[in-house]
């Protein structure tokens, strides 16, 4: 992650939809802004997430995800870090009976693929652990 910035507001939170500008050094880019630690990137905005590593991405940890409007979000991109590993099964069948597939993959193609689907008008979600 490179250049300073503000910091997210207080509590975490920014409302709305917001592509992620960068990544990397403990944090994103967002808005114009810069935070350190794991985000959920949702339709409704983007949140501070407690998740540091993949063991933490559970269906309590996802909470906002499922808590989003049925249908606002088709695809949940899922960075689990700087190595592949598998999500939960059963954090895989909630997602899809909620109607999201999820898509784990290492957090730098999530961070970078998430605003290209976000360009597109997808339904698109992305949590998002982060990476040295």
């Amino acid at each position: 992650m490179s250049g300073g910035g503000p910091s997210a507001p207080p509590g975490g939170f920014l409302p709305g939809a917001h592509e992620i500008e960068g990544y990397g050094a403990g944090g994103f880019r967002f808005a114009g802004m810069s935070h350190r630690g794991s985000i959920l990137a949702l339709p409704s905005g983007v949140y501070a997430w407690d998740a540091r590593e993949p063991a933490d991405i559970t269906i309590e940890s996802l909470a906002r995800v499922f808590a989003e409007p049925r249908g606002a979000i088709e695809h949940l991109l899922v960075g689990v870090g700087e190595r592949l590993v598998p999500l939960d099964p059963e954090l895989l069948r909630r997602l899809r009976e909620a109607g999201i597939r999820p898509e784990p993959m290492q957090t730098g193609a999530a961070a970078r693929t998430y605003p290209i689907l976000l360009g597109e008008r997808r339904r698109v979600a992305a949590a998002l652990l982060a990476t040295p």
